[in-house]
Formats: C-alpha cells, structure tokens, sequence
C-alpha cells in the first residue's frame, strides 16, 4: 500500500505534458504487447492513414513501441530519456508555460509524421525523444555531463554519441538522425535565427493553447531556464542560454 502510494505521488510529481506522454508511452506498447489492442493498428502507415481515414497512427505511432525481447532494453532507455529529458525542459526552459513546451512537443511531431510518411518510417517514438534531448543539449551545450562506463563530455556531444551507440548496438542510427534534425529545425528557427542572426521569429504558439494551458508565474531558474532577471515576458519566445545539469544527477 506504501508502495504504491509512492508511485502514485511519484507519478503525480511529473510535469504536466511529459506525465501524459510518459503515460502514454507506458500503456500503448503494454497494450499492443498484451494483445489487447492490435500493435499494426498503432505504427504509421501512408494508405492506411489516407486511403482508409485511420487518423488516429500518427499520434499512436508517437506513443507506441513494439515490446519484445530484443527492444525491450532499448524501449526502457527511451523511457529514461523521455522522463530526464522531457522533465528537465519542462521544469527548466518552459517552466510555467506549458502552452509553449506542448506547441514544440507538436511542431516537432509534425514535421516527423511529415518524414516518416515519406521516409517510411513506421514508428516515431525513438526520433521523437531525442530532438527533445538535441534541444536540451543545445540549451546547455558546454554543461558537462557523464555516459555510461564513467565517460564525461559536453552535453552537446551526447546526441551523437547516442547515434554512435544506437548504430553499434542495434545497427541503425537512421531515425536519430532525423530526430536530431527535427531538433535542431526547431531550435534553430525558434532561438538560433531570431537571436543570432537578428531574424524574425517563425515559429509563434497558437492562442487556443493559451486558452487552455495558461501560462504561471514564479518558475525557478536551472535546466537550462536563464536567470530571473534576465527573462523577458511570458509571451516573448526568445529565450536565453542557461545552465543544466549533470546526465542522471539528482
């Protein structure tokens, strides 16, 4: 009973937007694993999606991950990932503007499903999580962080050294590519260009997520969020370099 307690106020300690995707990322490949729902149902498909109105795989394809023995590793280090990451963003850089934090978590699951249709890509959750990491680590890119096997290096190195990874272990490396390249797409079009290069900014938060994820104030500063005195109004995407911390610290 204490256990589960915990879990639940574990669970309920997880910001917003990154607890419905954790959830989500729990229960549809559980589900597919289980037999309950049909796992060909979730992955994206072109003609099934446009030709048969089954609208519904470009979102279950975000979510879902076939569960077997030979992903079941890799699916727990997305969970990781999705869980340090997403939180880490959302706490930090996006503290108390939820609208803003979901409307990237959509431009960039818009721009894969994009790909994946004509990519073929069936499955986008592996992509997905790491643009989300590419943008964390682009936010703190000189932030030292540590590896497996005690290895160190700066934050901006650890996407690709994901890929090298991914490529030993599993032999692929093709959909991290294409995450890092959704990431750095949205890093640059919403930070890179309007600050470095004195551009406008492209990329602006609808107003109906306003509505319905209002903005709060009082965040704390850390993960990448700048100091207090340096942020500017709630509504002005143009945010600041800042500070992170270290992979899997407290």
């Amino acid at each position: 009973m204490v256990e589960g307690s915990d879990i639940g106020d574990w669970f309920r300690s997880i910001p917003l937007i990154t607890r419905y995707w954790f959830a989500l990322s729990v229960a549809l490949p559980l589900l597919g694993r289980i037999g309950l729902v049909d796992a060909m149902s979730m992955i994206l498909h072109w003609d099934l999606t446009v030709y048969h109105f089954q609208i519904w795989r470009p979102v279950t394809a975000l979510f879902f991950y076939p569960l077997m023995p030979q992903t079941g590793f890799h699916y727990l280090i997305n969970l990781y990932f999705l869980y340090n990451y997403s939180t880490r963003l959302e706490t930090g850089l996006f503290d108390g503007r939820p609208a803003d934090y979901l409307f990237m978590l959509i431009f960039q699951w818009l721009c894969l499903v994009i790909i994946g249709f004509m990519a073929e890509l069936f499955l986008l959750m592996d992509p997905m999580i790491l643009a989300v990491l590419y943008v964390w680590c682009q936010l703190n890119r000189d932030q030292i962080v540590s590896f497996w096997f005690g290895t160190q290096f700066k934050a901006m190195y650890l996407p690709w050294v994901l890929v090298g990874f991914n490529m030993i272990l599993r032999g692929g490396g093709w959909t991290d590519l294409l995450g890092i390249f959704v990431g750095h797409l949205y890093f640059f079009l919403m930070f890179k260009y309007p600050q470095d290069f004195g551009g406008r900014s492209f990329l602006s938060t609808p107003e109906i997520l306003y509505r319905y994820l209002p903005n709060r104030r009082g965040g704390v500063s850390g993960f990448g969020v700048p100091p207090a005195s340096r942020r500017r109004a709630d509504d002005n995407q143009r945010q600041g370099w800042g500070q992170g911390n270290v992979l899997g610290g407290n």
